[in-house]
């Protein structure tokens, strides 16, 4: 049995291919059908790693009696919300909008004309506790599409108008310090003074919010905002939620103490969190930052990064049929897999009992297996096992190795092979970010092979971007995230390497960004291309998230640009920007904490660092490594090299085109809020004209 799903390549949809419902892929030929039959349209969104589709595909949509309704009452349509977020955008916002919530899967019905009347998300098969299930709900809405359609239409046309609404005005008020300030008394009263993080569960990392927190500590000098930084990125290292043994971070936590994930694993929260982890290791000189950082990129490097140097979207939190059976342990087998002092110790270390601390419904009461996480220092775990602590550190590798090497014999969960250009950009900007903090040349060469692989597999002949490469996939219309958060990728890339066909790169595409997507009458960018599908709206999108919004992104973006190439052009749109997001920002300015990392930016002190010298002396690795180690988040840094006599940046930065190194050393002009210091040849004097220590 198969249906309409059956030649796509999506690994999501593939999963529903033999379903008995009579799955569509988004397009023409559905709507077409809904409109010859006179039929609504039951909208299904999700993705190949999330858990609950997964529980509603085998309950629900595997099941006959459930497809026999929905295939006599709807035309049905599946969208991978990875391959198409410009539809999972415009109808989780109807989900928000008519439920207060969302998340997946995302359940919408509505006309064939695409507008929505009902909406939802995970349904079950049978109605549980007051929820309606799919079985009772379906013939209910079949009654009303025949009998009171006119209701339905109406209640679509005012869910319509409410959605236009939705859609950022232009602002003539502009963000001042004052929303740094707001957001982060915000952040302050909603930490966990106990377990990090903020508000009780379930808790999600959302690094963002600790990167402009890092960047309030720098401004004002304000030590709590450190300490929510540092608390949150402790308490999740030692979680459940960090993967003890094989490294990476799962999606979120369902407790309050960071010890019960949701199992799942996203590539953009491996790069979003490493960069907050390398931006600590940075302010603080932690040598604990800096390790979950490489440990982070480890996994991704390891498991996540396709031989031709893309990184894939996601792996499943579920193997073998149930939820975090990959990563959970029984204290027999921990006996099974060490010796018997071994056990002791990781047993004390991991909080291993044979009673367990995960229980679920699979348990059915019986003794349950064990999440593993720490809660206790080294001379704590030392003394339970009976040890020292030295015995302790010497051992604790070995464990993590012998386990980890015995997990790797378990089936695996599901890893979605999709290569994704936006959330790629993430995770070329923390490869390229963590290459420069930490002088690691590995970290660099992986961002820029997967850099190399997008610029060659993800582009069209005419250079605009493609969101999604998996082999016998059309390409898919890049969209703001894909730009946005591609050229942030190029531009961390050009600064670990002062390669600059990267900035060129960065240049080029963001051009297409702004001819194809900037608001030319109010500012901002549209999340899809003026040339694009039309959907029911043409939407900005501006809140952050579990992912910042490609406007976020692009506001730095532009500061960034305007401060390396001189071009006073790419400044004017992001001031720009803040008049037209102002209202929205200004009203809760902790929602969008990333954009609140560019007007950092913007309201200074902001930083140009231009090094001229030879990149191969180690004068100028030493100057450019004491630069990037340090944490200085509002500059940027051009590197002309000297020893070259028509250096290609000049072409790029025509401003830097005078500056020569002084008696043929290496040089450092510095550059703050527009004005210039005398250049130095001495590397102490550059950090102290960054402020470096203030």
């Amino acid at each position: 049995m198969s249906n309409h799903l059956v030649n796509e390549v999506s690994p999501y949809l593939l999963q529903h291919a033999n379903n008995p419902v009579d799955w569509y892929p988004w397009g023409p030929e559905a709507f077409a059908r809904a409109k010859r039959e006179n039929k609504p349209v039951f909208l299904s969104i999700g993705y190949s790693t999330c858990h609950w589709c997964h529980v509603m595909a085998h309950e629900s949509f595997e099941d006959p009696d459930v497809a026999k309704v929905m295939n006599s009452s709807f035309i049905s349509i599946k969208v991978d919300r990875e391959e198409r977020p410009d539809i999972d955008m415009v109808y989780m916002k109807v989900c928000q909008m008519m439920t207060g919530s969302g998340g997946w899967p995302l359940t919408i019905i509505m006309t064939a004309e695409k507008e929505p009347f009902f909406a939802g998300t995970y349904i079950p098969k049978n109605t549980h506790y007051g929820q309606p299930g799919l079985l009772e709900l379906i013939p209910r809405i079949n009654e009303f599409w025949n009998t009171r359609r006119r209701e339905l239409l109406n209640s679509a046309d005012e869910i319509m108008d409410a959605l236009q609404q939705t859609i950022p005005a232009f602002d003539a008020e502009p963000l001042t310090e004052t929303a740094l300030h707001i957001a982060f008394e915000s952040f302050s009263q909603n930490f966990d003074e106990k377990h990090g993080g903020f508000g009780t569960k379930p808790k999600f990392p959302t690094p963002h919010n600790l990167m402009f927190l890092l960047r309030y500590w720098k401004r004002t000098g304000n030590e709590r905002a450190l300490k929510m930084v540092e608390t949150t990125l402790q308490a999740m290292r030692r979680g459940g939620i960090y993967d003890q043994l094989g490294f990476g971070f799962h999606r979120y936590s369902t407790d309050a103490e960071w010890r019960v994930p949701h199992f799942e694993k996203m590539l953009y929260d491996q790069a979003l969190i490493t960069t907050a982890y390398v931006e600590c290791y940075q302010a603080t000189k932690r040598e604990e930052y800096r390790q979950t950082a490489t440990e982070i990129l480890k996994y991704v490097l390891r498991d996540m990064t396709a031989p031709s140097g893309g990184f894939y979207s996601a792996e499943d939190a579920d193997s073998e049929g149930q939820e975090g059976k990959f990563y959970l342990w029984k204290s027999a087998e921990i006996d099974s897999v060490l010796d018997k002092r071994e056990a002791s110790v990781a047993k004390s270390m991991f909080n291993i009992s044979k009673e367990g601390n995960f229980h679920d419904e699979m348990n059915g009461g019986k003794s349950g297996p064990n999440i593993l996480f720490i809660d206790k220092t080294k001379a704590e775990i030392a003394n339970k096992a009976g040890i020292s602590p030295a015995e302790f550190s010497a051992s604790a590798d070995t464990i993590r190795k012998k386990l980890f090497d015995y997990r790797e014999k378990r089936i695996h969960p599901h890893k979605d092979d999709k290569i994704l250009t936006d959330w790629n950009g993430l995770m070329i900007a923390a490869l390229a970010k963590a290459a420069q903090a930490f002088a690691e040349p590995e970290f660099a060469l992986a961002a820029e092979r997967a850099a190399d692989f997008i610029l060659d597999n993800c582009r069209t002949v005419s250079g605009r971007l493609s969101h999604v490469y998996r082999p016998g996939r059309d390409g898919i219309t890049g969209n703001a995230d894909d730009y946005a958060f591609f050229i942030y990728g190029l531009l961390e890339l050009y600064a670990a390497l002062f390669d600059v066909r990267y900035l060129k790169a960065a240049i080029e595409l963001n051009a297409h960004f702004i001819d194809h997507f900037w608001d030319r009458e109010n500012g901002g960018f549209y999340f899809t291309a003026e040339d694009g599908e039309k959907l029911i709206v043409w939407q900005k999108e501006i809140y952050d998230g579990a992912i910042p919004s490609g406007n976020s992104i692009a506001l730095w973006n532009l500061l960034r640009l305007s401060r390396i190439t001189g071009n006073s052009d790419f400044e004017d749109k992001a001031a720009k920007m803040g008049l037209t997001f102002s209202n929205d920002v200004s009203g809760s300015p902790d929602g969008y904490s990333q954009f609140l990392v560019g007007l950092d930016f913007a309201l200074g002190p902001a930083y140009e660092l231009i090094i001229a010298g030879d990149m191969k002396t180690p004068a100028t690795k030493k100057m450019l490594n004491l630069a990037r180690a340090e944490f200085i988040p509002n500059k940027v840094v051009v590197f002309r090299a000297v020893n070259q006599e028509s250096p290609e940046i000049d072409g790029v930065a025509p401003f830097v085109t005078n500056y020569q190194s002084i008696q043929g050393q290496t040089t450092a002009y510095v550059c703050r809020n527009f004005n210039c210091s005398l250049p130095t040849i001495d590397p102490g004097v550059m950090l102290n004209l960054l402020d470096v220590g203030k």
